[in-house]
């Protein structure tokens, strides 16, 4: 590990101005690549003190060796500067994207004498014009197939061409009138140059022109009853629609567009481009990358841009591009971009109306191929093999933790706290041993001590139970010491039992718990366990913030390697851990503010609750009504018919409802599933500034 002191500039010598840097570890590779508006002011970041560093900056500073730098006029050379060498050197700390398939394109080879329509992975080649990506090569042959009828381009081989040239034979297509034969002469090179470029223009999106031009020459060839040419006008028509149609019309002003949207967490993200030719979807791709370095959306972004754009020019590079962050200083960035395509290019965030819209797709696009990225990582057994193995070794463990629980506390704004235990066996979730907890020992918000409140109660019902096989006391107390659970955090009564009919237990102990959380949280955890008498379970936590690993009674951290698939492991952990919990402090705070005066009727289940909503139409009508009409409700009878008018007489008269956007009062005629306690309408959301506070 090198000291950053030992190569580090003299004062002054650094040039105020801007340009590219690289740091070079020992052996002389390039492993970073940065660009800098003034090279004195960046690399003076890198040269402070090691703890203010970022975990991952601190650790590209201690390999390199060595740095230099070179000077260029402008932001936007260096942006290009920048762009050249990091694909020239790919460097190990620089984010670089990767695609997660490799993405077909529909390619015309302009370049040649007889232009050819083909599928075409990998690099783009000079004189060839691409439309796409597309998902699926199957696609580009539909709507080939349909556009050969209009257009019958060649689409042949190299080989079958030069073999239908030597026997004068043309092949099927050049029969069925799906190819224009060039390879027997029945057109001549410019012409079919003519028809490609044709081909070029329909699938670029300007359409609207062949469209009315077949159906002129259609209606011409019908007043000169030449009826067998119009019916295959029309047919033609029909199959350029049905091409057409296979891209539905997202932007209704005929855009020009690529969108771009990013989903990422601490470790990874993953990038989706919708490519939109003439207000049509007409590709999509994506990438998938590892954070190696610290790094912003809009950096996130700045990298995404290079990468499709570096290698472009003209046309390739739309007017508009929409993004979900903006480069900072996205001047530079956005030049650049007008200089690849040779006129103004658009760079801005969508803000409202079918743009935002489908901004708002790409994003769900990306977060799934994050989602799915992460599944396919997981269910390698190789790699959970080594995750665990990584984890043993970082945490000086005797063996693997083939078995990991994970805690989470959750609230908002201290109100409804509850805490997730979830499992992992063998790196895969065990979804039927969660369990959720309603902290019950205090009231407030104090994650520390509900921390040790919550493994406190799950290790004394372990020892309860490695004393004894008896069962669990009652159902009510298995319940508030961790319900069970399954799938999403559905209760289901019978869950309590297992296939012999036995409770459940808490019997099987974990070799490690993870919780979510720092220092605190860690030694919270701890002291539960000491306090038990359990020395033989190891504790660890993952902050969030710099996804540090804690282990008790160290004043540093544990830092595993950014790559580390063990820290991936833990991360997910984690991450469910918190998923889980949200969703029970969600459904816990939902049910209270759906709670109505009919709760407090005693032996009045949710099926007679319904009954009598939907009978009567809404509680004040249901107040209203007399004792002798409750009872007209299936299910009603005398006694319960009295309890009921007794409770609603209880309750408060409903206030009116009002609408808050319009300042109109809400009749009480309809429905009202959801009245509170005084019988007035509760939302069961909450405001977007509390619920961001929610935690």
């Amino acid at each position: 590990m090198a000291d950053p002191s030992s190569y580090r500039p003299r004062p002054g010598e650094i040039p105020d101005s801007p340009g590219v840097y690289r740091f070079r570890d020992e052996h002389r590779r390039v492993i970073y690549v940065g660009k800098a508006k003034s090279l004195r002011q960046r690399l003076a970041n890198y040269f402070q003190d090691l703890a203010n560093l970022h975990p991952r900056t601190r650790t590209m500073v201690t390999t390199a060796a060595s740095v230099e730098w070179t000077v260029v006029s402008t932001e936007v050379e260096a942006l290009q500067l920048e762009y050249s060498w990091i694909k020239e050197y790919d460097p190990r700390f620089n984010v670089k994207y990767r695609d997660d398939k490799s993405y077909p394109y529909l390619a015309v080879t302009m370049n040649e004498e007889f232009p050819r329509v083909q599928v075409m992975r990998g690099h783009k080649k000079k004189g060839v014009r691409y439309f796409g990506p597309y998902g699926h090569a199957w696609a580009i042959r539909d709507t080939v197939d349909l556009l050969l009828r209009v257009f019958p381009v060649r689409t042949c081989s190299a080989g079958v061409f030069k073999n239908a040239s030597r026997t004068g034979r043309p092949c099927l297509l050049g029969y069925i009138g799906k190819c224009s034969a060039p390879c027997v002469g029945r057109i001549t090179p410019e012409d079919h140059q003519d028809l490609a470029e044709e081909f070029c223009d329909f699938m670029a999106g300007r359409t609207g022109t062949y469209l009315r031009r077949l159906e002129k020459q259609m209606m011409e060839a019908a007043e000169e009853m030449e009826y067998e040419r119009a019916a295959r006008l029309r047919d033609d028509i029909e199959a350029l629609k049905k091409a057409m149609e296979k891209n539905a019309v997202v932007l209704a002003d005929a855009t020009d567009a690529d969108l771009i949207a990013v989903a990422e967490d601490e470790l990874e993200a993953a990038v989706q481009i919708f490519h939109v030719r003439g207000g049509r979807v007409r590709g999509q791709r994506g990438w998938v990358t590892d954070k190696v370095e610290e790094v912003t959306t809009g950096a996130l972004v700045e990298h995404a841009l290079q990468q499709l754009y570096g290698e472009e020019t003209g046309d390739a590079v739309p007017k508009e591009v929409l993004v979900p962050a903006l480069p900072e200083p996205v001047e530079p960035v956005q030049e650049w971009l007008t200089g690849r395509r040779g006129a103004n290019v658009s760079l801005r965030i969508p803000q409202r109306g079918d743009k935002k819209a489908l901004m708002e797709t790409v994003e769900r696009n990306a977060q799934q191929a994050l989602a799915l990225h992460k599944t396919k990582r997981a269910s390698d057994l190789t790699t959970r093999s080594r995750a665990l193995e990584e984890i043993a070794d970082a945490l000086d463990l005797d063996s693997a933790p083939l078995r990991i629980e994970c805690y989470d506390i959750s609230h908002l704004q201290g109100d409804d706290v509850v805490a997730s235990m979830v499992v992992f066996e063998d790196g895969l979730q065990r979804k039927s041993e969660y369990r959720r907890f309603q902290i019950k020992g205090f009231a407030g918000q104090d994650d520390v001590r509900s921390m040790h409140e919550v493994v406190t109660r799950r290790f004394r019902r372990y020892l309860a139970e490695k004393e004894k096989t008896g069962e669990w006391a009652d159902g009510e107390e298995a319940l508030a010491d961790g319900e069970p659970v399954l799938g999403d955090g559905d209760p289901l009564t019978s869950s309590l039992k297992d296939d012999d009919g036995r409770p459940r237990k808490f019997a099987y102990p974990p070799q490690l718990v993870v919780v979510d959380g720092g220092q605190p949280q860690v030694a919270a955890a701890r002291r539960a366990l000491d306090e038990l008498g359990i020395d033989d379970i190891a504790v660890c936590g993952l902050a969030k913030r710099l996804e540090e690993v804690w282990v008790p009674g160290d004043d540093d951290p544990v830092v595993l390697p950014r790559s580390s698939e063990g820290l991936y492991l833990l991360q997910r952990v984690r991450d469910e851990a918190h998923r889980f919990a949200i969703t029970y402090q969600r459904t816990k705070r939902a049910k209270r503010f759906r709670a109505g005066p009919l709760d407090d009727v005693p032996g009045l289940g949710e099926t007679r609750k319904q009954a009598l909503i939907k009978h009567f139409g809404s509680v004040k009508k249901l107040r209203s009504a007399t004792i002798e009409q409750i009872q007209e409700v299936p299910g009603i009878g005398r006694k319960t018919a009295e309890t009921i008018a007794a409770a609603l007489a209880r309750a408060a008269p409903a206030a009116p409802a009002v609408n808050t956007a319009t300042g109109e009062i809400i009749d009480d005629e309809e429905p009202d599933t959801t009245a509170g306690s005084s019988g007035e309408p509760v939302s069961a959301g909450l405001p977007d500034e509390r619920r961001g506070q929610e935690r």
